[in-house]
C-alpha cells in the first residue's frame, strides 16, 4: 500500500508516520510520501527517525498547490490529510490562513485525488465542528455548529468531502476527535504549554472559570481509529474518535500540576477565550462497533508525556522561543 499523507511533519500525522513504518497500525505500508509545507507547526525533526527508512520521502508542498499535487500525487492508493491550521487562538486573531488552508487547501486535495483516481482519501476533522453541547454527547448525524474560524473552516472541509462523495463518487471520508496530547505536540497547545511552563517554574495560563469541559484522547489512540478508519469505514461517512474521559480545564490543570509536582499557586487565571465552547463531547460508538478501543490511561499517557518533554527540551525549546510563548 502506497500511503501520501499531507501534514505529516505536526505532531498527529507524524505520529501516524512514525506508527505506520512500524508496522503499529497493521501491515506494513510499500510507500509512505510526506508533503508538507512546513509552516511553523510542522518540524522535520518529528520525522528524524523514519528519515533513513527507504519507504519514506518528504516533499515541500503547501495543499493549495495543485500543479504539484498533480506531480507528486500520482500512483499513491492513499491519502490522509492532516494539513490544517489548527490553533482556536490564532484563527480568532487571524481567520484568512485557516479558510486558505483548511478549506481551499482540501478542495484543492480533493480534485487532486478525483483527477488521479485514489482508491481511498481520508481526511482529519476535530469535534470542534458540532459546537458546543451542554449534555450528552454528538454522534455523527448531528448538525455542524462550528463557533470559532478554526471550527468553521473545518466544518466547511467537511462539506466539501461530502460533495465529493455525493457529486464526483470520490471514495473519500472523514474523522472527528477530540482534544490530543503525546509526544511532539507543539508547545502552543494546552498540555504541552503547561509542562513547558511548569519546567521554568513559570505560572500556567487559566482560561475564565476553568469549568469548559474537552474529552482527552491520545494520540496514538487517535491514530489507530484513523487506521481502523482507513481499513473498515464506509466512503462517505464520518467518524468520531474519542478518549473516553472528560475533564474540565481546572481538572487538566490539576493533574497537570500533581504530575509536575506543582500547587495551584502556579496558576494565572487569564481572561476567557472568545466565543469559547462550554463542552466537546463525541459519541464514537460506531468506531467502536468497528473494533476501536483507547488503549492508553490518561494517568499514564499524561505521565509518559510530562517525561518526554522533560527528556526533550532541545525539541521544543526553540519552537516555544520563536513563537513567543
Amino acid at each position: 500500500m502506497r500511503y501520501f499523507i499531507t501534514g505529516a511533519a505536526g505532531f498527529i500525522g507524524s505520529h501516524f508516520v512514525r506508527g505506520l513504518l512500524a508496522g503499529d497500525f497493521g501491515p506494513e505500508p510499500s510507500q509512505v510520501t510526506v508533503y508538507d509545507k512546513l509552516t511553523y507547526a510542522g518540524n522535520l525533526a518529528n520525522l528524524a527517525e523514519v528519515d533513513g527508512d527507504a519507504r519514506y520521502s518528504f516533499v515541500l508542498g503547501d495543499i493549495c498547490d495543485g500543479p504539484l499535487l498533480d506531480h507528486v500525487l500520482p500512483g499513491h492508493d492513499v491519502v490522509v490529510n492532516f494539513a490544517a491550521e489548527t490553533h482556536v487562538d490564532r484563527s480568532i486573531h487571524g481567520p484568512q490562513d485557516f479558510v486558505v488552508t483548511n478549506v481551499v487547501g482540501t478542495q484543492t486535495l480533493l480534485d487532486a485525488c478525483l483527477r488521479h483516481g485514489i482508491a481511498r482519501t481520508v481526511h482529519i476533522g476535530t469535534d470542534e465542528v458540532y459546537g458546543s453541547i451542554d449534555s450528552g454527547s454528538w454522534d455523527e448525524q448531528q448538525p455542524l455548529k462550528p463557533n470559532s474560524p478554526y471550527s468553521a473552516a473545518k466544518a466547511a472541509a467537511e462539506l466539501l468531502v461530502r460533495a465529493y462523495f455525493v457529486t464526483y463518487g470520490l471514495n473519500v471520508l472523514s474523522t472527528r476527535c477530540s482534544n490530543n496530547y503525546g509526544p511532539y505536540q507543539f508547545p502552543e497547545k494546552v498540555v504541552p504549554l503547561f509542562v513547558t511552563n511548569l519546567i521554568d517554574g513559570q505560572k500556567v495560563p487559566l482560561y475564565g472559570d476553568g469549568l469548559n469541559v474537552r474529552d482527552w484522547l491520545h494520540v496514538d489512540d487517535h491514530c489507530r481509529g484513523i487506521a481502523l478508519v482507513i481499513e473498515k469505514g464506509q466512503a462517505g461517512e464520518s467518524y468520531n474518535i474519542g478518549g473516553g474521559l472528560e475533564l474540565t480545564n481546572r481538572e487538566l490543570t490539576e493533574r497537570v500540576l500533581d504530575a509536575m509536582g506543582a500547587d495551584w499557586a502556579m496558576v494565572q487565571p487569564v481572561e476567557d477565550r472568545k466565543g469559547h465552547d462550554r463542552r466537546y463531547s463525541v459519541d464514537d460508538s460506531r468506531l467502536r462497533a468497528m473494533g476501536y478501543q483507547p488503549r492508553h490511561r490518561f494517568e499514564d499517557g499524561l505521565a509518559e508525556t510530562v517525561q518526554w518533554y522533560r527528556d526533550h527540551e532541545a525539541w521544543w525549546r526553540p519552537l516555544k522561543a520563536s513563537a513567543a510563548l
